[in-house]
């Protein structure tokens, strides 16, 4: 690949932008960010590659385009550089959800331009250029999105720069991919931001300084709610149907705890507890996080 334009250059992108100048995937990286303070941040700690005061002149040069913006971007960021891309540049993404954007991009984009959607699985809670890491994709799986149209050059095209990268990479459906994700990170950040909100709440109500003796799980569950609070607006409307089904699943089963704990049902109760405790075993077993107690922390 000889050059790769990263549009947004956040965490996430600028991450990419680390990875990718150490690896040597591409000749050049060029580098679009519209928000001022976030390209004095990439000067300062002088990040690789070259930044571009236009779109059209990071679009006109390069082979790979990558959004790394907020999906709500997308529109724009398409129509704005329609009139200068070229057939032979493939374009992805690396957004959490896959069903709205796929019909954005479709409406959207020039036919004739290739767009496979990419969703690596890693973050933090915290946002910027300065917080990026070379390998902050390293052994974390990446999702490819297969559509109808998807042409397997392109898939193999992003499977070997995702592997590159030092990915995990799987292929799946948007339809496939919103329903896993609805469970496995948009309802577990939703339900963060309502227990710091809820905490928040009572602490006014109560007019108790309980903030302060936060036991780890308000402290761990203020740590996912301290994420990108635009990012997250855009997943939850996003991914609104499967996102609102995984909530009516997990009001039923609060609903479940409550009667438990109510009736004292101790055999009931017993065993919900015991049953939830395998998936920590089972998360640690696929090397999904480290066995360590407190997750590692000194």
């Amino acid at each position: 690949m000889k050059n790769i334009l990263i549009i947004g250059c956040g965490l996430l992108g600028s991450s990419l932008l680390r990875s990718i100048h150490r690896k040597k995937i591409a000749k050049r990286i060029f580098v679009y960010e519209k928000s001022k303070k976030n390209i004095l941040k990439i000067k300062k700690i002088n990040l690789p590659g070259t930044i571009v005061k236009s779109l059209k002149e990071g679009v006109k040069n390069s082979d790979l385009i990558i959004f790394c913006t907020p999906m709500s971007e997308y529109k724009n960021i398409i129509l704005k550089i329609n009139n200068y891309i070229t057939p032979n540049c493939l374009i992805t993404d690396i957004g959490s959800s896959k069903i709205e954007s796929s019909k954005i991009i479709k409406k959207f984009l020039k036919k004739e331009i290739s767009w496979v959607s990419s969703h690596p699985i890693a973050g933090s809670e915290v946002s910027g250029p300065e917080h990026g890491k070379y390998d902050m994709f390293f052994d974390k799986w990446c999702v490819l999105i297969k559509e109808k149209n998807t042409k397997k050059k392109h898939l193999f095209v992003l499977n070997k720069f995702w592997r590159k990268i030092g990915s995990k990479t799987v292929v799946m459906t948007p339809k496939k991919h919103d329903k896993i994700f609805s469970i496995t990170s948009h309802l577990p950040h939703l339900i963060a931001y309502n227990l710091v909100k809820s905490a928040q709440e009572f602490e006014k109500k109560q007019n108790y300084d309980l903030i302060k003796f936060s036991a780890g799980g308000l402290r761990d569950f203020s740590r996912i709610a301290a994420s990108n609070e635009i990012m997250w607006r855009d997943i939850f409307f996003n991914n609104k149907d499967n996102i609102s089904k995984a909530i009516n699943l997990f009001i039923k089963n609060l609903i479940e705890f409550k009667k438990d704990i109510n009736s004292k049902n101790d055999n009931s109760i017993l065993k919900k507890l015991i049953q939830t405790k395998k998936v920590r075993s089972k998360i640690i077993k696929l090397k999904q996080d480290i066995d360590k107690p407190d997750f590692g922390r000194n």
